[in-house]
């Protein structure tokens, strides 16, 4: 592999991120630069290409590195709300299986034009946990947060909001009337920075790739460039008929378009937590079990130099 390759100007020695010469009055790029050491043809100078992807799931701050001028967001969503808590009754006549979570907002294969140097922020949004805020039988799931990116230079590029957690109402006491189940809702997706919708780079393997044909940039989970939108709601919570009668959780909302499935609902056990910010499965009823966790939230990223 080449090294870094420095240029003295005014004293100052600069490093070259990208080179250029002129033939016959066009400018042309060089991808390599070689010179001769011994008889022997060295490499001293490489045009940037692709940096490896990389998947975040904790906040952080990342440096746009020397000779990137933009990123590929292959996949970014918030987090997913927990499902809701089944509730049993004693001799009421019935019994309630849980609500699934929403899934968070989401963005598959997106270019976005960042300046060399400047800080990336990455806020990774997290999945809800509890299943049963409020108090029997009128439990509520917990919120999925927002996943947000932003720089120093940019500004804000995206705001992925989390789902929402469904809920019920209107039941009493262990002999009482059965609680109505109620709906949860899926994130929002506010998309602030242009979407590069042209241009060329350099993959990692050092081969020309174009926006938006490079099939490196439809490999996110919705399968094509610049793709964004909300998230889903879980299935709404069901009731059943009858002392002891058994009725399961409802699934999680599915994150990025339905291509990642929600937590699934169960009876007798904990509802399944939801994956990639998806919605957590509701807990059943008769026997009485938790909600599942929703998703936790990522971006999934790598740097390019687009001419």
């Amino acid at each position: 592999m080449a090294s870094d390759w420095y240029l003295k100007t005014s004293s100052n020695w600069k490093l070259v991120n990208n080179a250029f010469v002129k033939v016959s009055g066009s400018w042309k790029e060089i991808q390599e630069g070689y010179i001769k050491v011994s008889g022997a043809w060295k490499q001293f100078y490489q045009a940037f290409v692709a940096t490896a992807f990389v998947t975040q799931t904790s906040n952080t701050t990342i440096v746009v590195p020397s000779g990137a001028n933009a990123l590929h967001v292959q996949a970014a969503v918030g987090g997913g709300a927990s499902g809701v808590s089944g509730a049993e009754y004693d001799k009421s006549g019935g019994e309630s299986g849980g609500t699934g979570g929403g899934s968070g907002g989401y963005v598959s294969d997106q270019v976005y034009s960042v300046t060399e140097g400047e800080a990336l922020t990455f806020t990774i949004g997290a999945g809800g946990t509890n299943s049963r805020l409020g108090s029997y039988p009128n439990y509520r799931g917990e919120d999925g947060t927002a996943t947000t990116l932003s720089g120093t230079t940019t500004g804000a590029i995206f705001t992925l909001n989390g789902g929402g957690a469904g809920g019920s109402n209107g039941g009493s006491s262990p002999n009482g009337s059965t609680r109505n189940n109620t709906a949860s809702s899926g994130g929002s997706a506010t998309v602030n920075a242009s979407v590069l919708t042209s241009g060329s780079f350099k993959e990692s393997d050092g081969s020309t790739a174009s926006i938006p044909s490079a099939s490196t940039l439809t490999q996110g989970p919705v399968g094509s460039y610049n793709q964004s939108g909300s998230g889903v709601a879980g299935v709404t919570g069901q009731n059943c008929s009858g002392d002891n009668c058994q009725i399961a959780g409802k699934n999680g909302g599915a994150s990025y378009a339905g291509n990642i499935a929600g937590g699934t609902g169960r009876f007798g056990s904990t509802g399944d937590a939801g994956t990639r910010g998806s919605g957590g499965g509701g807990g059943g009823a008769q026997p009485q079990s938790a909600g599942g966790a929703g998703g936790t939230g990522e971006i999934r990223y790598r740097f390019l130099r687009v001419q």
